[in-house]
C-alpha cells in the first residue's frame, strides 16, 4: 500500500501539473510532494491558481510540518525539501544539486529513506538530469517508479535521463499519468 507520491519536473512542468493534479479528487488517500524548478521566482501565484483548479489543498511545504493526505505540497523556491523518518518536512539551503535548489534528487532520496517500498516517484518533463538518481534510489528501496514518456514531454531530457539511469517500471503519456496514480493508490487488493 502506497503512502506518498513524489513528483519532479522542470521546464514545461507547470503545464504538465495542470493536467495531472486536478484529477485527484477529495479523499485522495496519499500526499503529493513536488519539486518544480522555478529558479528564484516566487510560486505563490501558481499555488493560488492550482488551488482554484484542484480538489486537494495546494501549499508550500513548511519546515517541521507533518505530511498529511489531502494535500499537494510544493518545495519552496531556493530550499531543498527533505522528508524526515517521522514524516515531517525539513528545508535546507545547502548548495545546489544538479544546478538546482530545490533538487528533485534530494527530495526523492530522502523520501525513499522515509517511505521505502510505500512510495511512488514520478519524473515529468524537464531540461536537465535532476531526478534520475533519486528515482533510481526509490526503485532500489522497492518503490514504484514512473516517468512521462520522453516523446510526449515538452522537454525530454529529464525523463530520458531517468529512463536511462533508473529504468522505471512505467512509462506513460502525460495524459495517462493521473489515472495510473489513482489506480495505484486506490487499489484495495
Amino acid at each position: 500500500m502506497f503512502k506518498a507520491i513524489v513528483i519532479g519536473t522542470s521546464y514545461g512542468g507547470p503545464d504538465a501539473l495542470k493536467i495531472i493534479l486536478p484529477r485527484f479528487n477529495t479523499g485522495f488517500p496519499v500526499p503529493v510532494i513536488i519539486v518544480l524548478h522555478i529558479g528564484d521566482h516566487n510560486n505563490d501565484v501558481f499555488i493560488e491558481y492550482m488551488n482554484s483548479i484542484c480538489f486537494l489543498k495546494v501549499k508550500e511545504a513548511e519546515s517541521n510540518e507533518k505530511i498529511s493526505e489531502g494535500f499537494i505540497y510544493f518545495a519552496p523556491p531556493n530550499y531543498h525539501l527533505l522528508i524526515e523518518s517521522d514524516y515531517t518536512f525539513s528545508l535546507t539551503t545547502d548548495q545546489k544539486h544538479n544546478y538546482s535548489r530545490p533538487s528533485i534528487d534530494i527530495l526523492f532520496e530522502s523520501a525513499a529513506w522515509a517511505y521505502s517500498n510505500s512510495l511512488i516517484g514520478v519524473v515529468l518533463t524537464g531540461a536537465n538530469s535532476d531526478g534520475a538518481a533519486g528515482l533510481k534510489m526509490i526503485k532500489e528501496f522497492g518503490g514504484m517508479t514512473i516517468i512521462q514518456n520522453p516523446c510526449s514531454a515538452l522537454s525530454p531530457a529529464m525523463p530520458r535521463a531517468a529512463l536511462k539511469i533508473a529504468k522505471p517500471e512505467i512509462r506513460l503519456k502525460l495524459e495517462e499519468i493521473a489515472d495510473k496514480l489513482i489506480e495505484l493508490v486506490e487499489f484495495k487488493g
